[in-house]
């Protein structure tokens, strides 16, 4: 039987990869691609512990890389549930790599992934409300909250029917563009 709520705790992973070669880019970097695949494991991992079905991927937010990648450190992954919903979760992912040489440490990737639970007929499931137990727990909720908000007006501003282009044609100017109509 699941649990009514669970803590943050119940439901963080960390996993650690060795960065070799074969995930590399032209660029002789780790492809961002492969760092991506990784984030979604894990933010499927930590959603299915918490919510204790199968779950999938429904939307990946903000994903900035904020320094590359070297072929041969130690890239580490660490996952939490910050925000339930009634079928959705957002898990927050931090990813730092590591010279193993120098035991330097950088700040690589942070992002949030939306998982939501299926159940064994592929419907959404409900999933176990948090608890929070402390206060960087309740600030990430709430900046999730505020994602959410901010995610609902881009749909609804991408999806309004009243957009007038004469009325931004201005904001153009400031733009590397030349319009050939």
């Amino acid at each position: 039987m699941k649990k009514p709520y669970k803590t943050v705790e119940c439901s963080r992973i960390s996993i650690a990869e060795l960065m070799q070669p074969s995930h590399s880019n032209f660029g002789g970097k780790i492809h961002g691609g492969y760092m991506l695949s990784l984030m979604d494991q894990i933010a499927y991992a930590c959603a299915s512990k918490h919510s204790e079905n199968y779950c999938v991927t429904a939307s990946v937010d903000t994903v900035n890389f904020l320094e590359p990648v070297e072929i041969g450190e130690l890239v580490t992954m660490k996952s939490s549930i910050n925000y339930v919903g009634k079928t959705s979760m957002v898990v927050g992912i931090r990813v730092e790599a590591e010279n193993i040489r120098t035991g330097h440490v950088k700040h690589c990737n942070s992002s949030y992934f939306t998982m939501v639970a299926k159940d064994d007929e592929g419907k959404s499931s409900p999933v176990p409300g948090l608890i929070l137990s402390s206060l960087e727990e309740v600030r990430r909720f709430l900046k999730a909250i505020e994602r959410n908000k901010t995610k609902k007006n881009r749909l609804i501003e991408f999806n309004s029917t009243d957009f007038v282009l004469e009325n931004y044609l201005e904001e153009l100017s400031d733009y590397n563009i030349k319009i050939d109509l």
